[in-house]
């Protein structure tokens, strides 16, 4: 046990202080006190040239133009020729039923891009152009959100500006935020929303367990965290000036309708970008390469970099659901959190990142010298060269993956149980308050047991420094970072167990099964997963 692991161990121990991007999805603005008077500073204008390279053409879709997906064919052998995909409310519940929460999450994506096929999509359009796809179906994407709900939501919730909503307008060339200190209470909301200004609310799944329920599950399908921002429109006004996003973004329009421009990225430079742009004016971007209206149900989907407006037409509000995700996931992104711990490594088991570097080479090195042909300098970057081609064995590439993946476990919604798993697990165990003392509070976990994780991406071993720990989402918030990063360390005789219990999934083992010496340490740890919600049972578990 500690032999296998000792190794990735000391790997881990290497990365102690490299750096760690910050990720930040959805932020909102700092706030704007004074109504409808303070808007946000001006941006300054880019002196990047703008694109000059062909444009691509879009794709556009109705639910005729594209090979059935395989729901699709399910749905007509079950009820006949011409149906159409399920309601979200009967999707979910189909959802509740399968076995493998990667499967959950392809369904469910597959479900919000029909009818076009997923394959197609990450082969065509993903992070490489937008998408348009037209339904003709205005109750496709009913039951995510409304305007009914967002009502409820100021209502019944302590929703705060600035924090969970945004009022922006965006009136002859301005943009500019209104947001008052405090509580967002209905009658001063509603009254901004009849004065022209639009309404994003920052966190939609905070509040609504349906959009949590959604991206939860969708999470899992990125392998990076998923997002959302709800938009609500006045007819004839626009709320934001056009600008490009750091993620990869898609609009699910839930009702009315909008106009939108969509415009190819200016440069090479701003080709999926890391972070968003300032607001453009309408002379620094050129001419759209989509202007299309979006009507209840349809999709529209545009890499990050792809800069956008939308505004309302005079005959219909809007309201729609940006759901985002892969915000610094890129290859960059991985190789900060790999570069500073290679070199690290390499000096200690390779002599040659450890020999001194030419005693003259300050003289022909570095800008003052960049002009100078000297053939020192060709060898002095040669050897460089050299020396970085040899770094690559030395990259501690799995414990820097892990890194990654504990930022992505934190940033991570918890999970939405299903009535069956929520039955099965700890947060359906017996214990309860009767007759004035505490009942059924002992349930026991036996060797026969059959247990399996939660899901797929709840838990997953990560080294940090001398210790192995797993590191979980059950209880993260449903607010972004509100929880710290939610781990276990590891005891060494559980390590390999754990391992098993993951690699098993979707599969129930019996806890007689895990790969630890005694029976002891098995039904230790699967009484401290159980308890941290991070197991259920085949069956529910029954007190004593």
């Amino acid at each position: 046990m500690e032999r296998k692991h000792m190794s990735a161990l000391s790997i881990y121990q290497s990365l102690s202080g490299g750096t760690k991007p910050q990720v930040r999805a959805n932020t909102p603005p700092a706030k704007k006190i004074k109504k409808k008077e303070n808007g946000i500073q001006p941006n300054k204008k880019s002196n990047k040239k703008k694109r000059t390279r062909p444009l691509k053409s879009s794709m556009k879709l109705s639910s005729s133009d594209e090979e059935k997906s395989k729901a699709q064919k399910d749905c007509e052998t079950r009820n006949g020729e011409g149906c159409d995909s399920p309601a979200l409310d009967v999707l979910l519940t189909d959802l509740a039923e399968v076995n493998n929460s990667r499967e959950r999450a392809n369904r469910l994506f597959q479900w919000i891009i029909h009818p076009v096929q997923d394959k197609s999509f990450f082969r065509e359009n993903w992070e490489k152009k937008p998408i348009l796809i037209q339904r003709q179906n205005p109750d496709y994407y009913k039951g995510l959100f409304s305007t009914a709900e967002f009502d409820r939501i100021l209502r019944n919730n302590d929703v705060q500006y600035g924090v969970n909503l945004d009022v922006t307008s965006y009136t002859n060339g301005k943009r500019e935020t209104h947001n008052p200190p405090g509580r967002a209470l209905p009658y001063t909301v509603w009254d901004f929303y009849e004065s022209g200004c639009s309404l994003r609310m920052l966190n939609p799944q905070a509040f609504s367990s349906t959009v949590w329920q959604v991206l939860s599950i969708l999470q899992e399908k990125f392998g990076s965290m998923a997002g959302a921002n709800v938009y609500l429109t006045p007819a004839r006004t626009q709320g934001f000036a056009p600008h490009y996003d750091d993620i990869e973004a898609f609009i699910l329009q839930l009702e009315g309708k909008k106009h939108w421009r969509v415009y190819n990225p200016r440069s090479e430079d701003e080709v999926l970008p890391l972070v968003s742009s300032p607001n453009f004016s309408q002379d620094e971007i050129g001419q759209p390469i989509m202007d299309v209206v979006l009507e209840a149900g349809d999709l529209l989907y545009f890499p990050r970099g792809f800069i956008h407006q939308g505004d309302c037409l005079p005959d219909a509000h809007s309201m729609h659901i940006t759901v985002s995700s892969y915000q610094r996931n890129s290859w960059g992104d991985l190789l900060l959190k790999l570069m500073p711990a290679a070199p690290e490594i390499a000096m200690e088991e390779d002599v040659e990142f450890r020999k001194g570097l030419p005693l003259d080479y300050l003289q022909f090195i570095g800008v003052q010298n960049s002009e100078k042909e000297d053939p020192r300098r060709d060898r002095f970057i040669a050897h460089i060269e050299g020396l970085l081609k040899k770094l690559v064995k030395y990259a501690p590439v799995d414990a820097s993956v892990d890194q990654k993946a504990r930022d992505f476990l934190h940033d991570c919604l918890p999970p939405v149980l299903s009535a069956e798993e929520k039955a099965s697990s700890v947060y359906g165990a017996p214990a309860r308050w009767g007759d004035g003392e505490a009942l059924d509070v002992t349930v026991q976990l036996k060797g026969q047991t059959q247990i399996r994780l939660l899901g797929a991406g709840a838990a997953r071993l990560c080294g940090d420094g001398d210790t192995v720990s797993l590191f979980y989402t059950s209880e993260n918030s449903r607010v972004y970072h509100k929880e710290e990063p939610k781990s276990i360390e590891m005891k060494a005789e559980h390590i390999d167990a754990m391992e098993f219990l993951i690699h098993s999934y979707p599969k129930f083992v019996s806890v007689a099964s895990l790969p630890c010496e005694t029976m002891e340490a098995k039904m230790s740890l699967a009484e401290l997963l159980f308890e941290k919600g991070l197991i259920h049972t085949a069956e529910p578990l029954t007190a004593e």
